[in-house]
């Protein structure tokens, strides 16, 4: 049986990926962008867009990263916007579990979640530094292994929340009309050390029963959290191996939990580079890569792992023959924190000598090293490969432009995946995501209208 594939659409944003010198790359915050994102997405038949969010500009020796000048826009707003310009595709945001609180969260996406007619999806994430806390009441951050305590427990509270209104909460009286039952909605409560929740949830239950939760973790925790709560992994887990590897640990983890192996979807971040032939696709891949990586990220990228300034040494050069700093052996987690480092820049140096790379080769080995490359019938037989092969249930793809980036993969590559009967060639009225998803429906219900 021919499994079929699922595609995401990754807006690009804050990171080397996104060529912004290209002259036709736009604005990450006009609205023209992202609605000509989705809309070109929602051409291309694809499940869901999806918006990365960072909650501060990231710094690099005391000033604000180059790559972070455009801004980062609230990623609620952007999703109520576009659920009014799309009709079939669904959302989703990316959105903290550190720096929100369930209650307030969960209303929210609920909310969109009815306006969009059952699309929205909820990237679950987790954060431990004090560097983003420092924006908000708490500041100080989370202890680290706190981190998906917290993100767990946040997720059963939303859930529980988007659960609480029973399907027969509003009942038909012939003489005063429709009424909402007393007993109609659960109440959550909810008492830990991270959270005192009491509530009673006052968004009735969306045509889909909740958003769809993605999860982007790697760690042990970060897996666990997946097979417990998530319905999408947004994985890094590109290389053929290492993918078939990483899906086979993390849906053999399901069975435990209760789930079937497609209760949960598997969409690593992939790009690509297309060409009329291969050798064309492959010299568009490196200009791409040196336009991604500039001499000055390269330089940044190794003064961020070995916290030294490099701005003397030359980003075409070999990399520095020097000690990372890593701080003061007096400092609680030294010595941890110290094997980690080195470990890391001998696996560089080990890299960069077996590959004879510069520090400017290495940084787009590592950052801008391109998934798929080559014609448009060798992407899409890639792509289907994986699939079948179960490496991945399909994939989260980055397009190098703002907001043009998908363009090219709509009109070429998604024609040729229907030709092989592995994708679809139109969006069913009324799907909401977990529809498009193949996913078991949740607690499903007609939307009121009250």
């Amino acid at each position: 049986m021919t499994r079929q594939i699922h595609l995401a659409a990754h807006f690009p944003g804050v990171n080397n990926q996104t060529v912004w010198t290209d002259p036709t790359s736009g604005s990450q915050i006009d609205f023209a962008s992202f609605e000509h994102f989705a809309r070109n997405a929602e051409k291309g038949l694809f499940d869901y867009i999806f918006l990365a969010e960072g909650l501060r500009l990231r710094e690099h020796r005391g000033r604000i990263h180059d790559l972070d000048v455009l801004g980062r826009p609230n990623t609620l707003a952007i999703l109520a916007a576009l659920a009014a310009v799309t009709d079939h595709i669904g959302l989703v945001g990316t959105l903290s579990t550190t720096f929100n609180e369930p209650y307030e969260l969960a209303r929210q996406l609920a909310t969109i979640d009815h306006l969009s007619g059952g699309r929205v999806g909820w990237n679950a994430v987790t954060s431990s530094d004090a560097f983003h806390g420092a924006n908000f009441r708490r500041g100080g951050y989370l202890a680290h292994p706190d981190r998906y305590t917290r993100a767990s427990e946040f997720a059963e509270i939303s859930k529980a929340l988007w659960a609480s209104w029973h399907p027969d909460a509003i009942v038909a009286d012939a003489t005063t009309g429709e009424f909402l039952r007393e007993d109609g909605i659960t109440r959550v409560a909810h008492t830990t050390r991270l959270f005192d929740v009491d509530a009673v949830f006052d968004v009735p239950g969306s045509p889909q029963g909740r958003p769809v939760i993605v999860q982007a973790g790697d760690s042990a925790d970060g897996r666990d959290f997946a097979t417990a709560h998530a319905d999408v992994i947004f994985s890094l887990h590109t290389e053929f191996a290492d993918a078939q590897q990483f899906y086979r640990d993390v849906k053999g983890r399901l069975a435990a939990r209760g789930r079937e192996e497609d209760s949960l979807k598997i969409l690593p971040g992939a790009t690509f580079v297309l060409g009329d032939t291969d050798a064309e696709a492959r010299e568009r891949s490196r200009e791409i890569a040196l336009a991604q990586v500039r001499p000055e990220t390269a330089i940044t990228y190794l003064e961020q792992i070995w916290n030294r300034d490099f701005s003397g040494y030359d980003a075409d050069g070999p990399l520095p023959d020097v000690e990372p700093d890593t701080g003061s052996e007096h400092a609680q987690g030294f010595a941890n924190r110290h094997a980690a480092i080195r470990a890391r820049i001998d696996q560089l140096r080990a890299t960069a000598a077996s590959e004879n790379l510069s520090i400017r080769d290495l940084v787009i080995r590592l950052t801008a090293n391109h998934t798929f490359v080559g014609t448009p019938d060798h992407v899409a037989a890639e792509i289907d490969r994986y699939v079948q092969q179960r490496a991945s249930d399909g994939f989260t793809l980055i397009g190098h432009l703002s907001p043009h980036g998908l363009d090219e993969f709509t009109e070429k590559v998604v024609p040729l995946l229907q030709e092989r009967g592995s994708y679809r060639r139109s969006y069913e009225d009324g799907e909401t995501l977990h529809d498009l998803l193949e996913l078991e429906p949740v607690g499903v219900r007609e939307p009121a209208n009250r």
